[in-house]
């Protein structure tokens, strides 16, 4: 987390920024109403050798309606693939991600336990894939757009989809809209306020995995809004605060251990980059907040 005063003549460090586990926690959230019915397995084994699925997700009730329209494909075995901003969707990619899905139907314990017509296909992308669907035609597929952002694949034995991440509509759709290197102000405002009416400890733990990877892939914007809207530090705060707590309990723990001055500024950096008071700096690392602001205003406070 990166909330603090920047200084413009250092560049931002190179960022090998986790977009998956954030798409997982981002899938989750859309299908969030229908919890009780589904069962998320990320990065899900297809054998015993590393062969993993980004998502799959189950219907423990085969008859559960998924009330998110991206889940309105669904069966009860749903294979989920999802490309970052910065990968390409390809044909192959494509047959792949239905590949997956036959060697999971084959691995049952079972003859025929996962039954081939209870299978769908889901791949995310945030651009429309153009050449994927040029090539899925000349093969004799059909791309029928179902809805903004939706693309159903007929002519497949399993039903399948793309997700266009970019074109999707609505508020529902914010958590998968905010996971993009050209986020939109509106959809970060919406997610954060949204954010702060959740209270189910699941939900929030993936909204803070999605902010994470949201602000990492758009820190000028972020800082921009910080400064722009006096609630979005409280936002963050509050979605973040146990990973906060977490922060200042670990500082108190190495300050008494350690006792050196080094350790204390780092920990007091650390907990500014999260967006954490003064006040509240000062007792974690037991100085006065005079002292942290002098430390917060070295140069190398400003360039981590």
């Amino acid at each position: 987390m990166q909330f603090f005063e920047k200084n413009e003549n250092v560049p931002l460090p190179d960022m090998d920024i986790q977009w998956h586990p954030a798409f997982c926690a981002a899938a989750e959230l859309e299908l969030s109403a229908n919890r009780a019915e589904l069962d998320f397995r990320r990065e899900y084994n297809l054998s015993k050798k590393p062969l993993q699925i980004d998502l799959l997700v189950i219907k423990k009730l085969g008859n559960a309606r998924i009330e998110n329209q991206i889940g309105h494909i669904f069966r009860q075995y749903n294979i989920v693939e999802y490309k970052s901003p910065d990968d390409g969707l390809t044909i192959d990619d494509f047959f792949k991600t239905v590949g997956y899905a036959c060697i999971y139907k084959g691995l049952g314990e079972t003859v025929d336990q996962i039954p081939a017509d209870q299978l769908t296909v889901s791949l995310f992308r945030e651009n429309y894939p153009r050449e994927l669907f040029r090539s899925l035609k000349r093969y004799g597929l059909k791309v029928k757009k179902k809805c903004d952002g939706m693309y159903y694949i007929a002519g497949l034995f399993i039903p399948a989809q793309v997700i266009v991440t970019r074109e999707l509509e609505g508020p529902q759709h914010r958590s998968l809209r905010v996971l993009s290197r050209n986020a939109l102000e509106e959809d970060i405002r919406g997610f954060t306020e949204d954010a702060r009416r959740i209270e189910e400890h699941g939900d929030r733990e993936n909204m803070e995995a999605v902010l994470q990877v949201s602000i990492a892939a758009n820190p000028e914007l972020y800082e921009r809004m910080r400064r722009k809207y006096s609630d979005m530090n409280e936002a963050v705060r509050w979605l973040m605060r146990d990973e906060i707590e977490a922060g200042i309990q670990k500082g108190r723990q190495q300050g008494a251990q350690m006792g050196r001055l080094d350790q204390a500024k780092e920990t007091a950096y650390k907990l500014h980059d999260m967006g954490l008071p003064m006040e509240k700096i000062a007792t974690a690392v037991s100085v006065s907040v005079e002292t942290v602001q002098e430390w917060l205003a070295e140069p190398v406070a400003l360039g981590k």
